[in-house]
């Protein structure tokens, strides 16, 4: 049963990060992220929620990608790429990103 669920858990990420494609017209734009703690960072995760594996973690100033986003429970949370390595896709909250001008 542990295997198995390792091998679920590794195909979404390898799902989700590989198999990414760049970003389309009907994405929100470009946010950076703001607002997280000097000594933290915003957990990239690998779909909309917390009872997902952090990816990455973003510090203030790492520039998104924001395809599309969601409620989930209290939450916002939106699917985005890094704009450097759109590859490179999972989830954050949305009371993380700050609009690009």
């Amino acid at each position: 049963m542990r295997k198995a669920m390792t091998a679920a858990v590794s195909a979404l990420v390898i799902g989700t990060t590989v198999s990414a494609t760049p970003a389309t017209a009907g994405s929100l734009g470009r946010f950076e992220v703001s607002g997280v703690d000097g000594d933290d960072m915003l957990k990239m995760r690998a779909g909309p929620g917390t009872g997902f594996i952090v990816l990455l973690g973003l510090p203030n100033g790492t520039v998104l990608q924001v395809h599309e986003c969601q409620q989930t429970g209290g939450t916002r949370w939106c699917d985005v790429s890094l704009d450097q390595a759109r590859r490179v896709r999972g989830h954050v909250s949305w009371a993380y990103l700050r609009k690009l001008r």
